[in-house]
């Protein structure tokens, strides 16, 4: 295939392309879109107070120990 050389000629053809590809994706329909949405926040909000009690317990014990070499 021949190279083109107008700018506006290439950047068609690409938004051709990309509309054919996106013709052929599978996409989710609402119900697992929900439950998959659902799935992330639980997850995220799990990791989120696992995260912050582990930084909470690590503070209070580094305090201690600063406290207990002052």
């Amino acid at each position: 295939m021949e190279k083109e050389k107008n700018i506006f000629k290439r950047m068609g053809a690409y938004l051709r392309e990309v509309r054919g590809e996106l013709k052929k994706v599978t996409w989710p329909n609402r119900n697992d879109l929900i439950k998959t949405t659902v799935a992330v926040l639980v997850i995220s909000l799990f990791f989120g107070v696992y995260l912050f009690g582990v930084d909470f317990i690590f503070a209070h014990i580094f305090n201690q120990i600063a406290y207990v070499f002052k």
